[in-house]
């Protein structure tokens, strides 16, 4: 084989760019021809005129994780299917021959993916909290959290996130809307404190929490609490933070925020402003609904030099608004898939919400994210099925697993694999690193893992093949990317 290579490279004269000293990797492709995450040999270029250059002692920052969330919408649905698609589900996501997901995400209280509307603290005038339960979460949500635990080796991190207090701790009386009267502040922190307790008793450790899911609210369309910047810098400086910390919880994160990355200026500037206002807060949480298919990179580098110290976790993104395509691969790679912003976007906004393919979608905002000092990237839901949901209000999803419960059926749609290029590649602890690539036509981002292994992730949404030479220190290797492809190459 080398042979027949310098002989190619001799026929063109171009000898040097052929030189021997190529880098040993592995190629792992998902593409819109056919291969979900499948290790690949035939990648070889033979003299690309772009170069991306590696330079692993650059570093950025740490990637805490990557995975999706847990929820009573997910969970409900596992328990309907047989146990083999059960277990092929969490093997799936869960263990090391799968996506090994190592950060995850949870509700406190209902949500729009729940069943219906509950709360832990269902007794008015509960100040104390005598009555807090989790019972509802018993039958569904914990046996799934439970189970992907036994099935991951390595262990995952689960941060909790409340939509909403209970309606009589608010000052509209209703799940949906409203703010938390102040006379409760201490009451809602001490939920807090129990729901640790209370999901310790079960045996699951809770890595720490978003505040409030959507501060902003969601159009008033589901279970919401509305807080400003300055609102919550208060309640997590004076109640929740102090708090946790009396209760012994003082180790748990607590990220701020937690809605659009458009409007993360006027939060950090809030969160970071004093070093008591700040105290508490260990990172900031975004959504990308603002935007699916714009990053909005000079917030996120705003954000992170407000507070380069603190983490910046994506914690909810997913295809939304939009009925899954069930066993249509094709779909997944189609500039066809709205978000909710198609139909219900300001005009001066519609720019931000183009017809755009789901795969485009979550690879080109991961990388931009990596790319852009965020440190962890976590999807929606696990498993939905087949109209997108269930979901009480009729706001319908994608997944990057769908199922058909009726029929006992299980799709692992494109994104499944998307997501596992990256949370199967990039461990928790890996140092993103300084990247220069040459082709525009690609988007590009590295690691250096705990074990000094090293992922490139490369994505190529365009119609035609790209090539590059992977440069490494003194080595290289001339690689190939189909059209429409996303790469991981892997260094040991």
């Amino acid at each position: 084989m080398k042979l027949i290579k310098y002989l190619i490279c001799s026929l063109f004269a171009i000898t040097m760019s052929c030189k021997e000293t190529n880098l040993e990797v592995a190629v792992f492709e998902t593409s819109a021809g056919g291969n979900n995450l499948t290790q690949v040999t035939d990648f070889y270029s033979i003299a690309p005129t772009d170069t991306i250059k590696l330079f692993p002692n650059k570093k950025l920052q740490t990637i805490t994780g990557f995975g999706g969330a847990f929820t009573e919408s997910s969970a409900y649905l596992l328990n309907r299917l047989s146990k083999k698609n059960r277990d092929t589900i969490l093997q799936a996501y869960f263990s090391k021959e799968g996506a090994n997901y190592s950060l995850t995400r949870t509700h406190m209280n209902s949500c729009d993916f729940s069943l219906s509307q509950y709360s832990y603290s269902p007794v008015e005038g509960d100040i104390n909290l005598e009555h807090f339960t989790i019972e509802e979460d018993k039958n569904d949500l914990i046996p799934m959290i439970k189970d992907a635990m036994a099935v991951s080796q390595d262990g995952f991190k689960i941060f909790a996130s409340p939509w909403t207090a209970s309606p009589w701790m608010k000052d509209n009386n209703h799940w949906v809307g409203g703010k938390l009267l102040p006379k409760y502040y201490d009451t809602w922190a001490l939920f807090f404190s129990k729901y640790l307790d209370a999901y310790k008793v079960e045996g699951i450790d809770v890595w720490g929490f978003t505040v409030e899911n959507e501060p902003h609210g969601n159009g008033n369309n589901w279970e919401s609490m509305h807080f400003t910047p300055d609102e919550m810098t208060n309640f997590v400086q004076n109640h929740l933070g102090p708090k946790l910390e009396k209760d012994g919880y003082g180790d748990k994160i607590i990220l701020g925020y937690d809605q659009n990355r458009a409007g993360l200026k006027e939060w950090v500037d809030s969160m970071y402003a004093t070093e008591e206002s700040s105290k508490y807060f260990d990172g900031t949480a975004i959504h990308w609904y603002e935007s699916t298919f714009e990053v909005f990179p000079e917030a996120l580098q705003y954000a992170h030099n407000k507070a380069p110290n603190k983490l910046l976790i994506e914690t909810e993104g997913c295809v939304d608004s939009q009925v899954p395509e069930w066993k249509n691969d094709i779909w997944y790679w189609s500039k066809e898939s709205t978000d909710w912003g198609w139909d219900w976007a300001p005009e001066d906004q519609k720019y931000l919400h183009p017809k755009y393919a789901p795969v485009n979608r979550y690879a080109r905002d991961i990388i931009g994210c990596l790319n852009n000092w965020v440190d962890g990237w976590v999807d929606w839901n696990m498993v939905l099925d087949r109209q997108g949901g269930p979901n009480w209000f009729k706001n319908w999803c994608v997944a990057p697993v769908i199922v058909d419960p009726d029929a006992d059926e299980v799709y692992f749609t494109p994104l499944y694999y998307v997501m596992a290029h990256f949370s199967k590649y990039m461990r928790p602890g890996a140092e993103v690193f300084k990247v220069e690539n040459t082709n525009k036509n690609l988007l590009v981002a590295a690691v250096k893992n705990p074990d000094g292994s090293i992922a490139v992730v490369v994505f190529n949404e365009g119609q035609t093949e790209q090539e590059f030479s992977l440069v490494l220190k003194n080595k290289n290797r001339n690689i190939k990317v189909n059209a429409q492809a996303l790469l991981t190459i892997t260094i040991q």
